[in-house]
């Protein structure tokens, strides 16, 4: 990171800490949260909940008109998805690298939309979120910056949809929640595996009581990245790379946690309640800076450091005596997966390795019992996108369905299926496990965002009452257009 951006960083911090509040004010730092930091943070959970932003509807929007920051990896990708919904206006978009903006805004006039205004530089989302009358800040940059944007956004009227994690630190997650409740503005963390399909399915069996209670749930990030990592065409100033020197246990822990902790309705009916991490050592990230260094000096600076752990594993316990379990490993030569179990006292689902499966004894169900499950299970946002969703992509889809039901909230007044309590809890197991880790893997409290209200709040809404009126342009109708909604 450059010396300029680190004191816009901390002049930034400075200054949206001026904004915040009745916020207590931590240590600005995304080292391993000291024992003060960590008991203050604590503490918070103990103070009365200012608002309950879940299950808050805000106000209707018509025509949601978006920013967008950071047009690096996931940008562009974000502003196609969103040229395909009918009732947005893509008014604005930013990156550090003006080129980058300019190439995102031939994505937005292709799709028959007008030009957007283009922002740059490193002041240019703060510039596009004080000039433009925006609804809602799509952040999509490196993830030291999610925090400050979030805010950022709130502070000046607009909803936030930031890419996870959206928070590094414990202080970070707690000015979300507090300015969030404040402003009375969603802050919404754009998980996207939260809309796979089978994580869908099996959500709403869940829901309806088809693996009984669930007592027992894990997932994970297991994706080998070490090309995209020490690629210098991969993230801006290797920043990524750099957060696998600077810290250790699970870096990004929220792909995996996320639709487990639907599935057992974190923060509504249920709580984290603390978490034991432990960590490998690294075998070989340095060893392929050391590598690499060997014929191209480019790679000097990043020999001879410590890189996190190979394999992060992270176990929770709930407040009702249940256990998740959460893995990351972004170095090992081995597939995809994201586990996605979910274990009750009646069946089981399982994702990864594939294929899908189901069983509600000791053997899996067979491939036609399984679509009888799809066909009777499968959540009402399925039915009536998946198929478009499918075509316009992102992920095989879960990317666009999950930036449409955003939209088709936003436009309806509703309930996000994402608040800004999941955002922080799901996102504070990245300096938690870093806690763990630096006591001898001992269990860490984790904070209650939601300061009780868990115990009341309502699960996520599986269907779309009250909403799916947005439509969809541009996409070949496959079925019925009245039920999908094409035009």
């Amino acid at each position: 990171m450059s010396s300029n951006r680190r004191n816009f960083l901390r002049h930034l911090a400075i200054g949206s800490g001026a904004l915040m509040t009745g916020i207590p004010s931590f240590a600005s730092t995304a080292a391993v949260p000291t024992d003060a930091e960590l008991k203050r943070a604590l503490d918070q959970s103990k103070k009365g909940q200012r608002f309950n932003m879940s299950g808050y509807a805000a106000p209707k929007i018509d025509k949601v008109r978006i920013g967008f920051i950071g047009q690096g990896m996931r940008g562009p990708g974000a502003v196609q998805r969103m040229s395909y919904i009918d009732g947005v206006e893509i008014v604005a978009l930013c990156d550090l690298l003006p080129e980058r903006a300019t190439k995102s805004n031939a994505i937005v006039t292709k799709s028959g939309r007008p030009a957007a205004k283009e922002y740059s530089g490193e002041n240019g989302w703060k510039e596009m979120i004080d000039k433009e009358k925006l609804d809602l800040v799509y952040i999509t940059s490196p993830w030291d910056l999610h925090t400050p944007m979030a805010l950022y956004a709130m502070e000046h009227g607009a909803h936030a949809a930031s890419e996870v994690p959206i928070a590094l630190t414990l202080e970070d997650c707690w000015k979300l929640v507090e300015t969030s409740e404040r402003t009375k503005k969603h802050c919404m963390m754009l998980e996207n595996c939260c809309y796979d399909f089978f994580e869908l399915l099996t959500l709403n069996m869940a829901r309806q009581g088809l693996f009984g209670e669930v007592v027992h749930a894990e997932g994970a990030y297991i994706h080998d990245l070490r090309d995209l990592n020490f690629s210098k065409k991969g993230y801006q100033n290797m920043w990524r790379l750099r957060e696998n020197i600077a810290h250790n246990g699970n870096l990004y822990p929220t792909h995996g946690l996320g639709p487990i902790a639907q599935c057992m309705n974190i923060n509504r009916g249920d709580k984290m309640d603390y978490l034991v991490s432990m960590s490998s050592n690294d075998f070989m990230m340095a060893n392929m800076a050391k590598e690499l260094a060997a014929t191209d000096p480019f790679y000097n600076e990043f020999v001879g450091k410590n890189y996190r752990g190979q394999m992060s594993t992270t176990t929770i316990k709930t407040a009702k005596g249940k256990t998740l379990m959460v893995q990351h490993d972004v170095t090992s030569p081995r597939p995809y997966s994201r586990i996605h179990l979910v274990s009750g006292t009646k069946g089981v689902a399982s994702k990864w390795p594939s294929p899908e499966r189901i069983a509600f004894g000791h053997s899996w169900i067979k491939e036609e019992e399984l679509k009888k499950l799809y066909d009777q299970y499968t959540p009402e946002i399925v039915q009536k996108i998946g198929e478009m969703a499918k075509q316009i992509g992102g992920h095989g889809g879960m990317d666009f369905m999950m930036d449409w039901r955003l939209i088709d909230c936003l436009r309806n007044g509703l309930p996000l299926d994402q608040d800004v309590y999941d955002a922080a809890s799901w996102s504070c197991i990245f300096p938690l496990s870093e806690k763990s880790l630096s006591k001898r893997s001992n269990s860490v409290d984790i904070p209650d965002f939601t300061r009780g209200s868990w115990k009341t709040n309502a699960p996520v809404e599986l269907t779309l009452k009250g909403g799916g009126t947005t439509g969809v342009i541009g996409v070949e109708k496959k079925s019925d257009s009245k039920q999908l909604n094409v035009h």
